[in-house]
C-alpha cells in the first residue's frame, strides 16, 4: 500500500519497509542495525550514545579528562536495558519472542516509533534514551535524552555517534565554516560548505577535531550510494565526520599510528 510502512516482527529485531528503504532494528544491541536505501547500505555499527571526545593538549594541561575519565569507560561499554515500541502512536506490549508470534507478516503502519533505554556504567549510573520515529517517506526523525544524575562527573561530550560502513568522498554542509566549538566560533561565516573526504586535522598527537557547530543540515556524498542526509528539526546542532572514533584517536600518540581510513565516524 502506498504511504503506509511494512513492519516485520521478528525474535530479535523489528524491520521496517517502504518504498525504496529497509530498515532493521535491534532490541539486543539498542538500535538501527541496518539502514538500506535504494538497495545500499550505510550502517556499520548501531548508533550509541556518546559521552567522550579525544582529549585535548589543553585537557592533558587542565586535568579534565583525568577527572572525567568514567565517560570514556561510559562511552565504551554503556549498554541497552530496555525499549519500547510505538505504532502509530500506540505503545505496544514488546514485540520480541513468544509476543511476536501473533503477528502475520503483514501488519503495516504509518509511522513506527522506537525508543532504545541506554544505562551508562558510570558511578552513579545513569540512562539515556534514544528514539526512533520513521515516517512512511523513509525520514527518520531521531532525538536523545540524557537523565542527568547528581553526583557525576563534567560531561565531556553528549551526542549519537553513527558509525557509516563507507568512506564518502567528502561531504556538503549549510552552517560555520571550518572547524569551530562552542568556545571558538564567534568568527566562522554562516554558509554552504564542501569538504573533499574525511579530513583528520594533523595535530602531532591526535586529538578531538573537526567540529562544526550551529548546522542546518549535512550530506554525505557517496559515488556508489548517493547521498545521506542528516538535517535539524529545531535546534542547529554539531556534528564532526571523520574517519576514527574518539578511543582511536585517544589510544594514538603519533598520527602514524592511526589505523587505515575504512568507515565514517
Amino acid at each position: 500500500m502506498e504511504n503506509t510502512l511494512k513492519l516485520i516482527f521478528g525474535d530479535a529485531n523489528l524491520g521496517v519497509s517502504g518504498n525504496g528503504f529497509h530498515y532493521i532494528f535491534s532490541y539486543a544491541r539498542g538500535g538501527l542495525e541496518s539502514y538500506v536505501v535504494n538497495g545500499s547500505e550505510w550502517m556499520y555499527r548501531v548508533p550509541r550514545p556518546c559521552f567522550w571526545r579525544a582529549t585535548t593538549d589543553n585537557d592533558r594541561g587542565s586535568g579534565v579528562s583525568a577527572k572525567s575519565s568514567m565517560w570514556m569507560g561510559a562511552d565504551m561499554f554503556s549498554f541497552c536495558e530496555d525499549f519500547q515500541v510505538r505504532v502509530d502512536g500506540k505503545e505496544i506490549p514488546k514485540p520480541a519472542a513468544p509476543e511476536n508470534n501473533k503477528y502475520t507478516g503483514e501488519e503495516t503502519a504509518r509511522e513506527l516509533e522506537i525508543t532504545f533505554v541506554f544505562r551508562t556504567t558510570t558511578l552513579p549510573s545513569t540512562t539515556v534514551d534514544i528514539t526512533y520515529k520513521v515516517e512512511t517517506s523513509g525520514d527518520i526523525i531521531v532525538s536523545a535524552h540524557y537523565h542527568g544524575m547528581k553526583g557525576l562527573p563534567e560531561l565531556p561530550a553528549f551526542g549519537i555517534r553513527f558509525t557509516l560502513c563507507t568512506l564518502p568522498e567528502g561531504f556538503q554542509y549549510e552552517g560555520l565554516a571550518g572547524e569551530t566549538y562552542p568556545d571558538r566560533k564567534a568568527g566562522g561565516l554562516q554558509g554552504v560548505f564542501e569538504v573533499a573526504g574525511q579530513p583528520v586535522t594533523p595535530y602531532i598527537v591526535p586529538q578531538e577535531c573537526n567540529m562544526h557547530m550551529d548546522t542546518e543540515w549535512v550530506k554525505l556524498h557517496d559515488k556508489k550510494k548517493g547521498t545521506m542526509k542528516v538535517a535539524k528539526t529545531v535546534h542547529p546542532f554539531a556534528f564532526s565526520s571523520i574517519p576514527y572514533t574518539p578511543i582511536e584517536l585517544e589510544s594514538a600518540t603519533h598520527q602514524e599510528e592511526l589505523p587505515l581510513p575504512r568507515r565514517t565516524v
